[in-house]
Formats: C-alpha cells, structure tokens, sequence
C-alpha cells in the first residue's frame, strides 16, 4: 500500500499542474469535439490530458493501476482485487470548457480499501488548486498563495439561509426539496469538483447534484470534505461507495459542509 506522505503529494499535484498547462493551451484554440455514447462531450484535450496523466502516474507508481473516466472499461472482476488505485478525470467540466466560461480543472485521486485518501483538483484558469490528503488537512492554493482549509463547524439556526450551489439542475425539485423553515439560495457554478470546493472553503453550506456523474467526479471531493468537517452522502443519507458496483454511475448526491448538521431535517427528496 503507497504510503501517504508530503513527498508524494508534492509529485501528484507537479503532475495535475502540468496537465493543467496543457489543458491551458487546449483552451487557447478551438478544439474537436465528440459525443460519446452516454451522450456527453467530450474534447481531444479529455483525450490527451487523460493520457498524460496516466503515464505520469504509471512512471511515479508503476505498481498501482488507474482508473480514468477516459479509459474505463475494466470489469469489476478485475477491479475487486484492487486494493488501491488511482481515479482520474482529465477535464472535469467538459461542457464549461467548451461554453468557456473558464470554470473546469483536472482532478486526480488515490484512493485505498474502497475509500478515497488523497485528492486534487487543480484549475488552471481559475488559478486555484484544492488538495486534501487523510489526516494531513486540506488546503487551497490561489495564485501562489496556500492556505489551509478549516473545519466546517457551523451551526444552521432556524431562520438560516442556506447557500446550495448547483450545475444545470432543475432549481424547482431541490426547492421542493426543503423543509421547513429552512430557505435555500441556489448558486450555479461550473464543474463537480469546483462546486465541491465551495463546499470546502464555506462559500456554499452544501452541493445538491440531480443528475449522473461518475466515480471519478466525487473521490477527490470526498476526502477534501472529510478533512474539512464534511461529507458527501446519496439522498437516502448513506455513503457513496467505490468500486464496489460494475457501473461507475453515482445515485444522485449531496455534499455538504459540516457534517454534524442534521441535515435530515432540512432535505426531503422524493424520488
């Protein structure tokens, strides 16, 4: 099993900010465009990031395998021998790199034992990286600058606001959603994991995702939220689970900030 250390997660985040130079150069141009199976795009910069970072994980940890959301095609046959890997998307927020709103990143995860241990989301544009490693904290870093992200221990009162940040969910079922006498405010922003950093640093109470993302979308965020207070959790308020199932497909999720929130009490979906 890789040890967990500085060392490594100083080569990892190296390896997410050169990929985060080449998706930069992607961005200057206009790039092909293709539409896979399940209907999503997906760019030549997906492509080559994908495959860049898969050999620079291979030459840093030639004897742990990788999972990335561009090369996935690995029965749960195989995997279920895994007792660690690494979980990859190239470009998460294809769509917002293709509007170019500059809101997508590449994101990188280590996960062991079927839990994620070590995670980074770098955006290149945005010029912001979160990482988080288990039980070293998480941090940002912001145009050079690196602060550590602290415990989420706030307390919602009754008469609490909450701010929900979401992608391009039906605003109305997650309004639909909240008890009384809770009130939400709804933020839009771009990609999962960037939407999860919201999360982490406070700036939104929690993300409510109605709609598919893969494995590769939430490990990061999962043990940047854990090592913030936080927790990500389906809308039955159970764990998600990695691999563990043949599809990669998560059920719907919420992340939220401090995880001692009775958070039961201020969501209901129904599904």
């Amino acid at each position: 099993m890789q040890t967990l250390n500085q060392q490594l997660l100083d080569k990892v985040l190296n390896i997410a900010y050169q990929a985060g130079e080449h998706l930069t150069h992607f961005y200057s141009r206009s790039v092909e465009v293709q539409i896979k199976s399940d209907k999503t795009p997906v760019t030549e910069a997906d492509l080559f990031i994908s495959q860049f970072v898969t050999e620079q994980l291979k030459l840093l940890t030639p004897e742990i395998p990788i999972l990335s959301e561009e090369s996935c095609k690995i029965p749960l046959a195989e995997r279920t021998h895994w007792q660690e890997y690494w979980i990859v998307d190239p470009l998460d927020g294809t769509q917002q790199f293709i509007d170019r709103t500059d809101q997508f990143s590449v994101v990188i995860g280590l996960i062991q034992q079927n839990t994620p241990v070590l995670g980074i989301i770098h955006s290149p544009i945005l010029g912001k990286t979160y990482y988080a490693m288990k039980n070293h904290g998480a941090f940002l870093k912001e145009n050079s600058h690196v602060q550590p992200l602290i415990k989420n221990c706030k307390i919602f009162d009754k008469s609490h606001r909450l701010q929900v940040t979401i992608g391009n969910t039906n605003g109305d079922k997650i309004h639909q959603a909240v008890r009384p006498p809770y009130q939400i405010e709804l933020l839009q922003y771009g990609s999962s994991s960037l939407k999860a950093g919201l999360v982490a640093e406070g700036k939104a109470d929690c993300y409510i995702r109605l709609g598919d993302t893969g494995e590769w979308d939430t490990a990061a965020a999962e043990i940047l939220l854990a090592e913030t207070g936080g927790e990500v959790f389906d809308l039955d308020f159970n764990p998600l689970t990695y691999n563990q199932r043949e599809t990669f497909v998560n059920p719907h999720f919420i992340m939220v900030g401090n995880k001692h929130h009775d958070w039961r009490s201020t969501f209901h979906f129904n599904k």
